[in-house]
């Protein structure tokens, strides 16, 4: 397995642990009764901040995870992993693990210059392929 695909592994088991710091205070703070609904009507009452925020944290690493996933693909199936691709991956990794107390505790205008290293990482390795 090419390191890309190693941190793109570590990458889905982040998003995981993003969805469990998110989904247990929305539990307790909107209740099992609405979170396990359908959801067809707005809830009675609102996350609080933090939940708010840790469940942007997560839709945003869902958005990442689609350009990045391609990137790894471009990497792997193009067979361009070189050192550039690889430090790239884990700056990616990185930034994205660093994001979500960026956001969660309001770092700013630290939360956009860390989803930008995670961004420019991205754009690095598909760019990198094409050269």
């Amino acid at each position: 397995m090419t390191p890309e695909l190693t941190v793109l592994a570590l990458a889905g088991l982040l998003q995981a642990v993003q969805f469990i710091l998110f989904a247990a205070p929305a539990n307790r703070e909107l209740g099992v009764g609405y979170t396990s609904s359908p959801r067809d009507r707005p809830p009675s009452r609102q996350v609080s901040t933090l939940t708010g925020r840790l469940q942007r944290a997560m839709n945003n690493h869902f958005e990442g995870l689609i350009l990045f996933t391609l990137a790894v693909v471009v990497v792997t199936l193009g067979n361009q992993s070189t050192q550039v691709t690889q430090y790239a991956a884990w700056a990616y990794l990185g930034a994205r693990v660093l994001y979500i107390p960026a956001y969660a505790f309001g770092w700013r205008p630290w939360r956009s210059a860390i989803w930008g290293v995670g961004f420019f990482a991205t754009l690095t390795m598909i760019v990198a392929t094409l050269i």
